[in-house]
């Protein structure tokens, strides 16, 4: 197979440069029914995957009547070769999108798809081209999402409408890219740059969303002001009401910011202060130091005394001794395996820390009270004892605070279960765990509301009025006030999609589906640059990459051209009307300034870094 393969490639290259013909005579004109004439003949070269690297020579017909169209004199081309290569280019579309599909859908690197290219299809491009082909596919497939806007709204409306979801995601508060997406469907409907999250920049998209698909039956949103406010300008708009949802996961996770952010931030200041971790980290560095190379031998040991009855409390003589003190600090220092890796406030390290040193305190005290044989391992032992010391003291008060945290930890959990967004196994390749959003019947949602209906009752009953118990009583406060305050946005997910027959469909609880996609964008990105923080990778990216994730969805793409194969006709078809520029080249020369709602955009950094800005404030100030 190996060898047939090399072969075809051998005789399609053996045919670059090849000379051919193009022509399509048209006997009338369009418009008078004249004939038509040669206007002149022209040399082109072209490139496509399916005939690689040729010449064509190009015959141009035209009016004898100098009929014009719509403002442009009556031009015929070969409508063989308008399929395959744009206006004005000598690229074509199957290039084009297979360059687009590389870029932005398996995010490839423009090195990976020049190489490529040349070896399996001969064809050379250079990094700029790769660059500027992938932006001009970008802009085909934005106007193709929009041409075919009608065609995928029937296929949303025979669901029974369509939950939007809106969100905005950067890097560093630059690139910011704003998400219009429907939730049954998982397709992204529209994508912008925004110079910042305001109500002002996000209700025209919300508004241009719902002229072209209709508008939603349901919008999904977090918690922001910007987003809350755009929201819910845009609903006082429609005729029939609309849902306004918020997001259970951020909704979660604002409760527990709030509740738990002091207390950790204590507990975390107080590490830092009396420099554990760190003594910890010489401690285990200064032991293994002095076993050397047993400690290969060491870790058996330490095997061995794991596997003895647990009733046993001595601590083994010599290196084993001090292999196994070394484990016991270091399993203190593993204390981020305590949490779920669902970052803060659903994971709380330093109360994870606490609890480690408390236990590995305690084991110690146990070690201690049957004197080890060895005085090493005793000094040792002793060592780790006084390192600990301050987990039980008033002073610096490290108990008083981890109780205190510990407490609002339990309240943020009750929560948490209540709303039945306790992590699950998801299978993820990350080995992340997520919480579940996507219930099943409209019976489970109606548990989880009288579940937090229950827990806020319950909770207004335990809040002390007054006394000693200030900071639970805080901590209540703060739940029932978000309870208060978003309340009433947290319920109303069953939409019913048929009114004969009742059948209802639930929105997705969380904006997860969202976050997942923007997860995905910079994975790609992160692979494609080499790099972790993408601040400019995200100022570049232009926000038609996030319709490029809908070509990932096999039944948009039945919708948008029948298949991914049809795809570079489908571009073809947009140039059909005008022939005289290519869509990319028309677009630019349509495009409109936007104002500017942001401080400080790449644009302007640029333009007030040049040298001659500095001379013009030096000379100025002189």
């Amino acid at each position: 197979m190996r060898s047939m393969h090399d072969g075809f490639q051998h005789h399609v290259f053996a045919v670059a440069g090849v000379l051919v013909t193009a022509d399509d005579p048209l006997d009338t004109c369009p418009v008078c029914s004249r004939s038509m004439s040669v206007q002149k003949t022209v040399r082109r070269n072209g490139l496509t995957l399916s005939h690689g690297s040729f010449r064509v020579r190009e015959t141009v017909r035209v009016c004898v009547s100098r009929c014009r169209h719509e403002g442009s004199r009556v031009v015929h081309r070969p409508a063989t070769l308008a399929c395959l290569i744009p206006p004005g280019s000598v690229v074509g579309y199957d290039v084009m999108v297979h360059i687009g599909l590389e870029r932005f859908v398996h995010h490839r690197q423009r090195d990976e798809i020049r190489a490529g290219l040349e070896k399996e299809h001969g064809i050379v491009l250079s990094s700029g081209e790769i660059s500027d082909l992938g932006r001009r596919f970008l802009v085909y497939l934005e106007a193709l999402h929009r041409e075919k806007a009608p065609a995928l709204r029937a296929a949303m409306e025979a669901d029974g409408g369509w939950p939007l979801h809106i969100d905005a995601t950067g890097e560093d508060g630059r690139g910011t890219l704003l998400v219009a997406f429907s939730g049954w469907r998982r397709w992204v409907l529209g994508a912008w740059k925004v110079p910042t999250e305001r109500s002002a920049v996000m209700l025209p998209r919300l508004e241009d969303t719902a002229a072209l698909f209709g508008a939603p039956c349901a919008l999904m949103r977090d918690l922001g002001r910007a987003v809350a406010d755009a929201a819910e300008q845009f609903v006082k708009t429609r005729a029939a009401p609309i849902p306004v949802l918020a997001c259970h996961q951020h909704f979660l996770r604002d409760v527990g910011t709030d509740l738990l952010r002091d207390g950790h931030d204590t507990l975390r200041g107080l590490f830092r202060r009396l420099n554990i971790r760190q003594d910890l980290r010489a401690f285990v560095r200064k032991l293994g130091q002095g076993l050397g190379t047993s400690i290969h031998e060491a870790r058996g040991d330490i095997r061995a005394w794991q596997d003895q009855p647990i009733q046993d409390r001595e601590i083994p003589e010599g290196a084993a001794g001090i292999a196994v003190v070394r484990a016991l600090a270091q399993w203190i220092l593993d204390y981020s395996a305590d949490g779920k890796h669902e970052g803060f406030p659903f994971d709380v390290p330093y109360l994870d820390l606490y609890v480690r040193c408390l236990h590995i305190r305690w084991a110690v005290e146990g070690f201690l009270r049957k004197e080890p044989a060895d005085p090493t391992v005793k000094k040792v032992l002793a060592r780790l004892q006084k390192m600990l010391a301050p987990m039980e003291c008033d002073v610096p008060p490290f108990a008083q605070v981890a109780q205190d945290l510990d407490k609002r930890v339990n309240l943020f959990a009750e929560l948490r279960t209540a709303l039945r967004l306790a992590p699950q196994s998801t299978g993820r390749s990350d080995g992340a765990a997520a919480p579940s959003d996507a219930l099943q019947t409209a019976t489970e949602f109606a548990d989880i509301r009288a579940a937090v209906a229950t827990l806020t009752a319950r909770l207004k009953e335990r809040r002390p009025e007054r006394g000693p118990a200030k900071d639970i009583r805080q901590a209540i406060a703060i739940v029932l006030t978000h309870l208060d305050r978003h309340g009433p946005f947290l319920w109303g997910h069953a939409i019913t999609v048929n009114e004969e027959t009742g059948r209802v469909r639930l929105v997705d609880r969380t904006n997860n589906i969202l976050e997942g996609l923007f997860h995905g964008m910079k994975h790609g990105e992160r692979r494609r640059s080499g790099r972790k923080i993408l601040t400019q990778d995200f100022e570049r990216l232009p926000a038609a990459a996030a319709l490029a994730i809908n070509l990932t969805r096999p039944d948009y793409i039945v919708i948008l051209c029948g298949s991914v194969e049809q795809l570079p006709r489908a571009f073809a078809k947009l140039d059909e009307e005008n022939r005289s520029h290519s869509l990319p080249a028309r677009t630019e020369a349509m495009l409109t300034v936007e104002t500017e709602t942001a401080s400080m955009t790449l644009a302007d950094t640029r333009l007030i870094r040049l040298a001659q800005m500095e001379k013009r404030i030096v000379a100025a100030g002189r």
